[in-house]
């Protein structure tokens, strides 16, 4: 089989999205969603895979800003619409598009990559590793409401729709930004992602609501929802179907759950991605009723090593030497030493022993400051070449909120 990766030309982005959709399966999009994926899409980042005149796999990137540990935003290229058609699937396809992708950011100077995956195995072999997790539950509030600290009757609500709450929900987001790693800037065009709302994706639930928290005039959080109409001859048992919750101040952001909580003829909340910290374990009344679990969230490569373990702060010191290894991007090979605290860091190649070795996936997974080394590790994933560097670098490179990507692409 003789194939070409080619960036996409722009009349051939109808015929890109059908062979996605064909790829994923289902019923496809709705016109709303394909005309926003259209709209968001950069034309030099798309690549098509061709056979002949038949397009067999497809790969892009939107081009993100991404907060990492110590507040800064990092410019990273934000893999998405990968995809391989089922005639062509064990035959490299999908490593040309992962080849030509990573040779691009690499010679860009982009020095780390990331990715949300249909199936989080399949990105490993490429070096991209889990650094961010989602929470999801389910939320009993038959029980007693949700606690709210001192000061929550200060908390006014207001119902707006969620096109005329965009820009009061993008600017509290904004200013949630810098705190928390893994968290994306929104970029023009993006502020509409939240608002997609077609009927054929609702399965029974009514169309999305948005109700803004604010406190004496200012707007300090916002939650946007859905509400199915569920119930029998026993009653109402209807769902809040959460799509997002943010706020400034813990008060704001316990009031808003108990506000959920307190929606007529509902039984209980439903949420699929809040970090793994999120307050909620420490407001629900009774954490064995929210049926939590969790899923991976963000996967992250480091394209470049020196510069990505460079563009982040440390929690603590941190001087250690690893010796990694990335055979699908030969450059990061070898040995690097790692210099660093809360004020900055430096990264550069070494002729000193190693005294951590590990793969580029491990590095990516850790590097937004969630997964520990040392739970790395005890996987067997991690091998401690000098005594004590493992715990001085798993230390340095924990984060004290969880990274979280609140919103897939």
């Amino acid at each position: 089989m003789t194939t070409e990766v080619r960036v996409l030309a722009p009349e051939h982005w109808d015929t890109l999205y059908d062979r996605l959709e064909r790829a994923f399966g289902g019923p496809g999009d709705h016109p709303e969603e394909r005309a926003f994926w259209g709209h968001v899409s950069e034309p030099d980042r798309m690549l098509a895979v061709w056979d002949g005149a038949d397009m067999i796999g497809t790969g892009g990137a939107f081009s993100f800003r991404m907060t990492v540990p110590g507040g800064a935003s990092m410019g990273v290229p934000g893999v998405t619409m990968i995809s391989v058609q089922s005639t062509h699937r064990r035959r490299g396809v999908l490593t040309s598009v992962m080849r030509r992708q990573l040779d691009d950011f690499h010679a860009l100077g982009e020095p780390v990559a990331v990715l949300t995956a249909s199936e989080p195995a399949i990105y490993g072999r490429f070096g991209y590793g889990i650094a961010t997790r989602q929470l999801r539950g389910t939320v009993d509030t038959v029980r007693p409401s949700f606690a709210v600290p001192a000061g929550g009757e200060r908390v006014r609500f207001r119902l707006v729709s969620p096109a005329d709450g965009r820009v009061a929900c993008a600017a509290v987001y904004e200013r949630l930004v810098p705190n928390r790693a893994g968290l994306l800037a929104q970029l023009p065009g993006w502020e509409d992602r939240p608002l997609l709302d077609p009927a054929s994706r609702r399965d029974g639930a009514g169309p999305l609501l948005c109700v803004l928290a604010e406190v004496d005039g200012e707007v300090r959080g916002y939650a946007r929802y859905a509400v199915t109409g569920e119930g029998d001859y026993a009653g109402a048992d209807g769902t809040v179907r959460l799509r997002d919750v943010e706020a400034l101040d813990p008060v704001t952001y316990a009031a808003l759950w108990n506000y959920l909580a307190s929606i007529d003829l509902t039984s209980k909340i439903t949420f699929n991605n809040r970090p793994l910290d999120d307050p909620l374990q420490f407001l629900a009344p009774d954490i064995r009723r929210c049926r939590l679990a969790y899923r991976d969230g963000l996967h992250v490569r480091l394209v470049d090593v020196g510069a990505a373990l460079a563009a982040r702060t440390y929690t603590t010191a941190v001087d250690v030497v690893f010796e990694v290894a990335d055979p699908f991007c030969p450059w990061n090979e070898g040995r690097w030493r790692l210099t660093g605290d809360a004020k900055g860091a430096v990264c550069e190649r070494t002729a000193d022993p190693a005294e951590l070795a590990l793969s580029v996936k491990e590095l990516g997974a850790v590097y937004l400051g969630g997964p520990a080394l040392s739970t790395m590790a005890g996987a067997g994933l991690v091998r401690e070449l000098r005594t004590g560097a493992l715990a001085e670098a798993s230390v340095a490179f924990r984060t004290d909120l969880e990274p979280w990507l609140p919103h897939g692409f």
